[in-house]
């Protein structure tokens, strides 16, 4: 493993065993929960919006080091940003956060809290173009 990874793979564990901006809001704007069924992660976020902007993130659930890392990761970076700004993040984006390699069932769990927040922000029960997947 090299020294990148590695300091990657520690800041992924530093965000699961001390995630930033966990908890709920008392009255949020938006809420949105999602889950990956096949392996039981659960990511609920809650908003609070303001001139565009979101003014406040929180995100609760359980599930594993990189999907937990993953939503605190995202919720530190959108924290503040105006909504068209966080509607613009991709896949790429998070896995750029995450920094590792990921295999197709980890890529789900690094995923959960985009799909969330990009669900919460949409109003969309799901991705478009993803039926089933």
């Amino acid at each position: 493993m090299s020294e990148w990874d590695e300091l990657f793979r520690e800041n992924i564990l530093d965000h699961y065993r001390n995630p930033r901006n966990r908890g709920v809001l008392e009255h949020p704007d938006l809420t949105y929960e999602d889950a990956n069924p096949l392996c039981g992660d659960r990511i609920r976020m809650d908003f609070k919006i303001s001139d565009g902007r979101i003014e406040e993130v929180r995100f609760s659930g359980h599930g594993c080091s990189i999907s937990q890392a993953s939503a605190s990761m995202l919720c530190e970076e959108i924290e503040g940003k105006p909504l068209d700004e966080v509607k613009k993040l991709s896949r790429e984006d998070v896995l750029e956060m995450l920094g590792i390699e990921l295999g197709p069932v980890r890529l789900k769990c690094a995923l959960l809290a985009l799909k969330t927040l990009k669900a919460g922000v949409y109003g969309l029960p799901q991705w478009p173009g993803e039926e089933d997947a």
